[in-house]
């Protein structure tokens, strides 16, 4: 998959919700076409440089340089919003990770580059030991839920007794967006194939909050 890239300074999850404000014009363009193609876009987790093009200080490019991770989530359109010409704001769902390969930068900006699949999580049954995480999960999306109903980024939780809260994968992955860790710690997670493992390593964070029972 050759596709656009948007470079942020956060991590999206599969089958997290995202919320973004677009005023570039190299990402307004990107969501015009990603809509008409019906196609998705990277997010991928800036390393440095900023989120919005800076000229280059040095006087030697003339944009300030952007590096980013090289793994990064498929994020989905869901939702666009005029707020007015010239800014958008637009939710998107996390899909699949992908590996990037061979980036290159348009001339307006915009990163594009060779995407490649990482295999979905396999579905690891939370062991009785480790359920606490799920039930402290169920509690605070389901306050936050409650508390802002019509937040851009909040859905409604899976109802009680649903897969998503037995899924080792799914309940991680969820915690990791939500706890306020550094970028460095959620991309370790994001990157680390055993949901499994992926949980534990965010229970040791949850430990360190207070916030596993």
């Amino acid at each position: 998959m050759n596709l656009p890239i948007f470079p942020l300074n956060t991590v999206l999850f599969p089958q997290g919700l995202i919320p973004l404000q677009v005023f570039e014009v190299r990402y307004l363009n990107m969501v015009q076409r990603c809509e008409k193609e019906g196609s998705p876009f990277i997010v991928a987790c800036l390393q440095d440089g900023d989120e919005v093009q800076r000229p280059d200080p040095s006087g030697e490019a003339t944009y300030q340089h952007e590096r980013f991770h090289h793994t990064g989530t498929l994020a989905h359109i869901e939702h666009t919003s005029v707020v007015k010409p010239g800014l958008l704001r637009i939710v998107c769902r996390g899909g699949e990770r992908v590996r990037i390969d061979r980036c290159e930068k348009g001339p307006l900006g915009l990163w594009v580059g060779d995407a490649e699949a990482i295999p979905k999580d396999k579905v690891v049954t939370i062991p009785s030991e480790l359920s606490h995480i799920s039930d402290a999960l169920s509690d605070v999306l389901g306050r936050l839920y409650q508390d802002f109903p019509d937040a851009m980024g909040v859905s409604p939780p899976p109802e009680a007794g649903a897969t998503e809260w037995e899924d080792a994968g799914w309940v991680a992955n969820r915690w990791a967006e939500l706890l306020p860790l550094p970028n460095d710690v959620k991309l370790r997670l994001l990157t680390n194939d055993s949901p499994l493992i992926r949980l534990e390593l965010v229970g040791d964070q949850l430990d360190e909050l207070g916030l596993s029972h």
